[in-house]
């Protein structure tokens, strides 16, 4: 189900998610949602963050791009229970470069963050890989 609303910004930046969104998503006072702005698209996306104790991470990526080839990574992250909040990506060259952002929650990981580094770096679709703390959610 889509929604669309519009929405007022105030003099302190701030909006209301209106009360239909709110119940459809299952937003909650006191829940921590993720804001991602894209300043070349002028969008930004929303996402209610759960577990409430996520542990958030931005793995950047290059890739070749080739049918799978983030297919493969997210099942590598899969397998370590990683959990995907939200993703972007975009090809850079046709059938050479892509590049992607995934936000994260490592809460559950069970290897160290830089063990996670070098198993997504040693799969043959990867170029590069970077990660990056954001915040663990208290």
């Amino acid at each position: 189900m889509k929604l669309t609303e519009i929405v007022r910004v105030d003099n302190k930046g701030r909006i209301t998610i209106p009360m239909v969104v709110r119940e459809a998503l299952g937003i909650v006072e006191g829940m921590h949602i993720i804001l991602i702005a894209d300043s070349e698209k002028r969008e930004i996306l929303l996402s209610p963050l759960l577990p409430p104790k996520a542990a958030l991470v931005e793995i950047s990526l290059k890739l070749h791009d080739i049918p799978g080839a983030l297919a493969t990574v997210t099942g590598e992250l899969a397998e370590l229970n990683v959990d995907l909040i939200a993703s972007h990506c975009t090809t850079i060259k046709r059938g050479e470069l892509a590049e992607c952002t995934l936000v994260a929650d490592i809460s559950k990981l069970a290897i160290p963050i830089d063990k996670l580094r070098e198993k997504l770096a040693i799969l043959p679709v990867v170029k590069y890989v970077s990660i990056t703390h954001l915040r663990r959610i208290a």
